[in-house]
């Protein structure tokens, strides 16, 4: 299991990394020129979330896109029971 998501498939990208030099032209130079590329990767931002698909709770990791889209029902944690209150005793 790489860096995927796992609902909607959403995997690493390639692309490049551009170094440009040169005074742009709006600033009064001759423009920018690009003077080297260099590989590199797009990672998706992936989160694990507990998650209810099909009524059961499922522990994924899924990209963020899908979690603000409503896609799945994030599952929150059981709340810890109440603290008992102090009595109010000074002494």
């Amino acid at each position: 299991m790489g860096a995927e998501c796992q609902l909607c498939g959403r995997k690493k990208s390639l692309g490049y990394k551009l170094v440009r030099r040169g005074l742009a032209k709006r600033k009064g130079g001759v423009g920018q020129h690009i003077s080297g590329r260099t590989r590199r990767e797009f990672k998706p931002n992936l989160q694990s979330a507990r998650v209810m698909i099909n009524g059961t709770v499922r522990r994924l990791r899924i990209c963020t896109r899908c979690l603000r889209s409503d896609k799945v029902t994030k599952v929150v944690s059981r709340a810890a029971p109440p603290r008992p209150q102090p009595t109010g005793q000074t002494g």
